[in-house]
């Protein structure tokens, strides 16, 4: 369960370190804390990709069915932030949305997809984001590898592949695993 190429921290409500070891995440009262990644992603969801099956952006032609089932994602910016956070998992346990069966697209079958508010903390700022999650199950293709987790932000100046930022998740929401199963 540890990475020796890691750390945690765990703060008291005052953020004040109170522990290390060897793993890189945080537990507090409220969230979880993960340092993870920026990875490429499939640029599906922004409509970057040369190689998409859609003729949009996926998260722009789900929009309006996201808002019909009461989440506005106006506010964001239409891609998502890949960031792995091997070795650990992100598992769902009661996210804040979870619409199963959405049929955004005519050519496609439905998909259920899941949102779970975090906070991304990048460069000194910290901005209220969401898990988008989904689920491997209901999807065509363009799979993640697992330790991923893709993010839903307003647009963040500065964003690199290979740099590092800090989620902050709900641990009523998500848990992390680190098992390899």
């Amino acid at each position: 369960m540890t990475d020796s190429n890691s750390t945690i921290s765990s703060s008291d409500a005052s953020g004040s370190a109170s522990s290390s070891a060897t793993i890189p995440v945080t537990a507090t009262p409220n969230f979880v804390s993960v340092t993870g990644i920026i990875k490429p992603g499939h640029q599906v969801a922004s409509g970057k990709s040369s190689n998409s099956p859609y003729e949009r952006g996926t998260l722009e032609m789900q929009l309006p069915y996201f808002r019909a089932l009461g989440l506005d994602l106006s506010g964001f910016y239409l891609g998502t932030i890949n960031v792995s956070i091997a070795p650990y998992r992100l598992e769902l346990e009661q996210p804040q949305y979870t619409f199963p069966q959405v049929k955004w697209h005519p050519d496609y079958p439905a998909e259920t997809f899941s949102f779970s508010s975090c906070i991304v903390d990048y460069q000194d700022k910290s901005t209220e984001a969401l898990v988008y999650y989904p689920h491997p199950e209901s999807k065509i293709g363009h799979f993640q590898d697992p330790s991923v987790v893709e993010i839903i932000a307003p647009y963040l100046i500065g964003v690199k592949y290979g740099g590092c930022l800090n989620l902050k998740l709900n641990p009523q929401e998500v848990k992390l695993d680190s098992s390899n199963d």
